[in-house]
């Protein structure tokens, strides 16, 4: 993936129209650890906003144009500022690329890297990782806030909601296995979460397994928050979890191989908490000395 001109606009995602240029950096000053909502707001103003991206190597447009890479708990981040003021406070004395906030994290969550913003700054700024990004492309309140805590479901009275699915899920023919969690995100209701596992991704799939959830739900428990995952999907952290941690409650072939047995995690290794800086990656870095990682190579 190529990048634009350095210092130019927004990529083709563009900042909302009328967004506030300094929401995201105030929004930031907002963010600790625990809080949130706050959190969650840096997440809406990242979305809605632009960054100014730190090219190790190479010059925006260029072919051997590379980001920066930090390395926080074995999480790789891509440093970025949040406004020429504090381009210019970071000292960076290599290029820049200017590009909108849903831009770049749909570049940066497809290959599991983070973003950092303002590594510089005093306490050393807030990494926002992959998970989080993708909800930044996939919109905030389409997909869980996280950390999440994924538990077995131990639910009352959902013994008629399950014994319909088992029973109707034969007739389903792209119905391979489901699987279930209980879903608790750190902002918002829990929720049953559902895993499809599929044959077949087609239209009329699609519609004939969503036909089979929606008299399911018909029989679950009043008040009941159900939702469902496609199994498939290699970055939504509930599929993982339940990949990695269940065993299908159903499932169309005579005996499924046994799933690991692993211990459940508060939340999957593959969805990382909001990134705070330790030493040595806190604080100021002299301009001369950049950010000591390899480059970034996936764009």
């Amino acid at each position: 993936m190529t990048t634009g001109a350095a210092g130019g606009g927004a990529g083709p995602w563009g900042p909302a129209p009328g967004a506030d240029p300094g929401a995201l950096e105030r929004a930031l000053g907002e963010v600790a650890p625990d809080r949130w909502e706050a959190y969650e707001q840096l997440l809406r103003e990242l979305a809605a906003g632009r960054v100014w991206m730190l090219l190790w190597h190479g010059t925006p447009g260029s072919p051997d144009a590379q980001y920066g890479n930090m390395d926080i708990g074995g999480h790789g981040y891509a440093p970025a500022v949040t406004s020429p003021g504090q381009l210019a406070a970071s000292g960076w004395a290599r290029a820049h690329e200017v590009i909108s906030g849903r831009e770049i994290a749909d570049a940066l969550y497809r290959t599991r890297w983070g973003l950092w913003l303002n590594p510089h700054a005093p306490g050393g700024g807030v990494g926002v990782p992959w998970a989080d990004l993708r909800r930044v492309v996939a919109g905030l309140d389409r997909l869980p806030a996280g950390p999440l805590r994924l538990t077995e479901p131990q639910l009352p009275g959902t013994e008629r909601f399950y014994a319909l699915l088992e029973q109707q899920a034969p007739s389903v023919r792209p119905v391979r296995a489901l699987r279930r969690a209980w879903v608790q995100p750190v902002v918002g209701e829990a929720y049953l979460a559902i895993g499809l596992e599929l044959y077949d991704t087609s239209p009329p799939a699609v519609e004939a397994v969503r036909a089979l959830m929606q008299r399911a739900i018909a029989q679950a428990p009043p008040g009941l928050a159900v939702s469902t995952v496609a199994m498939s999907d290699e970055y939504d952290p509930v599929a993982l979890w339940l990949r990695a941690n269940t065993r299908p409650f159903y499932h169309r072939e005579a005996t499924p191989a046994p799933y690991p047995q692993a211990t459940p995690a508060p939340y999957p290794a593959a969805y990382p908490q909001p990134a705070y800086p330790q030493a040595p990656y806190g604080g100021s870095l002299p301009p001369q000395q950049g950010w000591p990682q390899q480059p970034w190579t996936g764009r």
